[in-house]
């Protein structure tokens, strides 16, 4: 990754019951071309008010705005645009760190200790150098190899290289969150476990998005990116889990057509706030969580494109 390009086309890898239908406005275009936020719940009335709340904290945002939920505890689940692809950023991270140690059970194995050094800098920090490594060690063969034995199906690994441009969706991502948080199949107890501990211990400036509103009373774990390119401006994700007290809940938020990076944080962090209200609502949420405005993330190279 040696190109060098305008800083306009960089791409910041992140640090990088039945279902109703209400139409809901986002980004510029008129609320009867937008599509839907759609809920369903086996807790009565609690699909009603997401959908509500949630269309309510996108009336009026710009930008193309993709959200999935779902919550073990009620059986809740929430969509919108949920197979609209979007440059991944550096949220393909936690898919990167998941098929590592989705190959390392096959063979058999532990991390090795470059493994985990190079796996805790990329969840925690987002570190671009150690992605890449890893990355390329793995390779398009078992990348692909877990997507597939993960139902991750529509997800499209970046070519040339460029893992943040990994093309990633709502439905993929929270079937990924899904594995990351119930026993399965696909990934051990240990790994699964593994990739909570990095989540939960991401740097502060990295730790907005969907933590936002969060109630005391969970663990969060998140993985965030952000990104801008000469077309699309920004794009601003955040993928985030949250347990305890009885509550078992996951979301992903994706954003594209941001002016900047942090009017998508603003936009993400709107949904986040009123989710987190509305599962948990005796509990007075905390404002845990800060974006910073001065990323120092590395500007990995990108095609111009």
């Amino acid at each position: 990754m040696t190109h060098r390009i305008s800083r306009g086309a960089r791409v910041l890898a992140a640090s990088l019951g039945a279902a109703v239908i209400v139409p809901i406005a986002v980004g510029a275009t008129p609320a009867s071309a937008a599509p839907a936020v759609t809920c369903t719940s086996s807790k009565a009335g609690l699909a009603a008010k997401l959908q509500t709340d949630i269309t309510a904290a996108l009336a009026n945002r710009r930008g193309t705005v993709a959200v999935g939920l779902y919550d073990r505890s009620t059986n809740t689940t929430c969509t919108l645009r949920a197979t609209t692809s979007f440059d991944s950023a550096s949220t393909v991270k936690v898919t990167v760190l998941a098929a590592l140690l989705w190959d390392a059970k096959k063979h058999n194995r532990y991390l090795t200790s470059t493994e985990t050094s190079l796996a805790t800098k990329m969840i925690t920090q987002s570190d671009n150098a150690s992605t890449t490594k890893l990355w390329n060690q793995l390779g398009m063969t078992k990348i692909k190899g877990f997507l597939t034995a993960a139902g991750m199906t529509k997800t499209v690994p970046g070519t040339g290289g460029y893992w943040g441009l990994t093309q990633i969706n709502v439905t993929d991502e929270q079937k990924l969150l899904k594995l990351v948080t119930a026993k399965n199949t696909v990934l051990s107890d240990n790994a699964r476990a593994y990739i909570l501990k990095l989540m939960g211990q991401v740097v502060s400036s990295q730790r907005w998005g969907t933590p936002a509103g969060a109630p005391s009373t969970v663990a969060v774990h998140v993985k965030n990116g952000w990104l801008s390119r000469s077309t699309g401006a920004w794009r601003v994700h955040s993928l985030g889990t949250f347990n305890g007290g009885g509550r078992d809940y996951m979301m992903s938020v994706l954003t594209v057509g941001n002016s900047t990076m942090d009017y998508g944080v603003a936009t993400i962090q709107a949904v986040a706030k009123v989710i987190h209200k509305d599962l948990v609502p005796t509990t007075v949420a905390p404002q845990r969580y800060t974006p910073t405005s001065q990323p120092t993330e590395a500007f990995p190279a990108v095609p111009a494109s």
